[in-house]
């Protein structure tokens, strides 16, 4: 499949040695999408397409085909576990960027290892090439000291999370010679979505409290979405391969101001639980409630030449979220 999917980009788009002309951020790239009917990948393929890229974005279903046709991007048919279909999609591009993601929490370890498989399918297509590939993760895999925010330069291979299985396949596909790089994830947010806070959300109005674990000081990092999308561009068009970016705007929210925020919106009570309480109160939510992950994107912010812009952090977006609204 390497040999042939390197055959069928060479007979499409030339040699393609140089990857100082495809990433110089002048040439415009027809890029491969995962998750482009999903929150962050309809951002994606506007910041894309402003920048003079071509997208050909992944849809499963017709209603999702038809969503990507009129933001103006191609169609292809498939999904994440459809790994051939991944290997076309890539074959077909000059880049790939993968945000695509099966979001049941309630078999997480299951669907990391398809996020696994399906970057490990996708590097298949670029081995041989010059083409990027960058792949999401979260900002949770980056090792930090106690209390301090972690950066892009640390990474856990034995991190407890399954998540950080994505990142050991890139370096895998890395060491095929794939020119990877990874971005990082924290709580993306807008009016309508705000990441792991909307499972909050729900789990506050079935249980009629909005809570936080012990002083509710531990942090979650965020950005909004216009403010994630452009990350990954500029690792397309410039990144470095095996570097790790980290799309953060705020480092870190303490989790006591989520819960009062969503005990306005909902108008119940906002109570402390202890850490013992957390899996019977949040379910599998749980796991993540008590834990303090502030990060930093200052290296992505100058390695990249980005910097948020967007003027609503995550406690101005959740003060006004739809998910209030009668």
């Amino acid at each position: 499949m390497d040999r042939i999917a390197s055959i069928i980009y060479l007979e499409n788009h030339g040699t393609g040695n140089s990857a100082t002309e495809r990433t110089d951020g002048d040439d415009k790239m027809r890029v491969f999408l995962t998750g482009a009917t999903g929150f962050i990948g309809s951002a994606i393929i506007q910041d894309l397409r402003r920048a003079g890229h071509t997208v050909l974005g992944l849809a499963r279903s017709d209603q999702g085909a038809a969503a990507l046709a009129e933001a103006g991007s191609e169609v292809h048919r498939g999904d994440l576990e459809d790994l051939e279909s991944l290997r076309r999609g890539a074959a077909e591009a000059d880049g790939v960027i993968h945000t695509g993601f099966i979001h049941d929490f309630s078999r997480f370890q299951e669907v990391c290892e398809v996020d696994r498989r399906a970057i490990e399918a996708l590097g298949d297509a670029l081995v041989g090439s010059d083409r990027p590939l960058v792949i999401t993760s979260g900002t949770g895999m980056g090792t930090a000291v106690p209390g301090q925010p972690s950066t892009e330069d640390h990474f856990d291979p034995n991190h407890p999370n399954p998540r950080a299985g994505s990142e050991i396949a890139a370096e895998a596909v890395a060491a095929r010679g794939v020119r990877v790089s990874v971005v990082r994830l924290p709580q993306v947010h807008d009016r309508h979505k705000q990441g792991l806070v909307s499972f909050s959300i729900a789990v506050a109005r079935e249980k009629g409290i909005s809570a936080y674990i012990g002083d509710g000081l531990n942090r979650w990092p965020a950005i909004h979405v216009l403010d994630a999308a452009p990350v990954y561009r500029l690792a397309l068009e410039k990144g470095t391969p095996r570097a790790r970016y980290h799309a953060v705007a705020e480092e870190g929210v303490p989790a006591r101001e989520i819960a009062e925020s969503i005990g306005r919106g909902l108008k119940i009570p906002v109570v402390s639980l202890a850490p013992e309480e957390a899996a019977g109160h949040f379910g599998w939510l749980g796991l993540f409630a008590g834990m303090d992950m502030p990060a930093s994107s200052a290296l992505t912010q100058q390695r990249l030449g980005w910097h948020p812009t967007q003027k609503t952090g995550l406690i101005d977006d959740l003060d006004q979220a739809s998910a209030f609204e009668v």
